[in-house]
């Protein structure tokens, strides 16, 4: 359930999923107005839909029209994916999954040291997920002061093994020594692939992981950037995809193929 969610190459890539499991499935768009959202709720409930993806501005409306919350949804105060179990509906919230997993594939995010640009909702869903798998410490790096501090006390929910912070973001920044993972969860760089983050590139160093959730265009001006300091890189398509996987293993049980996923996506993005 979407607003204005024609033409999103999710569809194409979850229908793929469907399609290469031999799945008689559909994942269709409906737009519904946030007027709308408590019908279209209790419409998924009576036609037995076995779940749905919400986008913006659902995420958090939804959230008095479900049966309960998964444990990071709940912590992020947003939901994206609805999932029926049993008789109830549940919401999840598969953002920061699909960067964790995406992560994972490349860093394991156990007992580092995180620097974070941005505090809006993709921020908020990656820094729960990678502070629940057990990351030592996140530093929150955001423009806006309130909201900032905001995500900083939401990663307080275990203070005996992760240490989060606030810092102010103005001009360029300088990632701190020891840092070990940098994630760009802000949306410079959307569809402009010259669009700068504002930091300091020499402090980037050889041994770092340098992630974007940015997916459109994959090689962001970050990315290339890092890579070319040697950097390990991980683009945002990654992150998308892995949404994908986790929202069909909710739905179906199946555990679908990312390859195969990817390929659909990146087709309908005219990669």
């Amino acid at each position: 359930m979407s607003q204005g969610a024609a033409g999103n190459p999710t569809v194409a890539m979850v229908e793929a999923a469907f399609q290469h499991h031999g799945l008689h499935w559909r994942y269709v768009n409906m737009e519904v107005p946030p007027a709308g959202l408590a019908d279209g709720v209790r419409g998924a409930r009576a036609m037995g839909f076995r779940g749905f993806n919400l986008s913006m501005p659902h995420k958090v409306a939804v959230i008095p029209l479900l049966d309960g919350l998964g444990e990071s949804a709940m912590l992020i105060g947003a939901v994206n994916c609805v999932v029926r179990r049993g008789e109830q509906l549940i919401g999840e919230n598969t953002d920061g999954k699909g960067f964790l997993k995406s992560l994972q594939e490349i860093c394991d995010p156990r007992g580092k040291n995180i620097v974070m640009f941005g505090a809006g909702g993709a921020a908020r869903a990656v820094a729960v997920e990678v502070g629940l798998v057990g990351a030592k410490h996140i530093t929150v790096v955001n423009r806006s002061e309130p909201r900032g501090r905001e995500l900083v006390e939401t990663l307080r929910f275990n203070p005996e093994t992760l240490d989060a912070e606030f810092v102010s973001w103005h001009g360029d920044y300088t990632l701190p020594a020891g840092t070990d993972i940098v994630i760009n969860a802000t949306s410079i760089g959307l569809y402009d692939a010259d669009a700068r983050l504002a930091l300091n590139l020499d402090s980037l160093k050889p041994n770092m992981v340098v992630a974007d959730v940015v997916f459109s265009p994959p090689q962001t001006r970050l990315i290339r950037d890092a890579a070319a300091r040697g950097c390990r890189t991980l683009d945002g398509l990654g992150m998308l995809v892995n949404q994908g996987v986790i929202g069909v293993q909710y739905w179906t049980g199946v555990n679908p193929d990312p390859v195969a996923m990817r390929r659909a996506l990146e087709e309908a993005m005219g990669l």
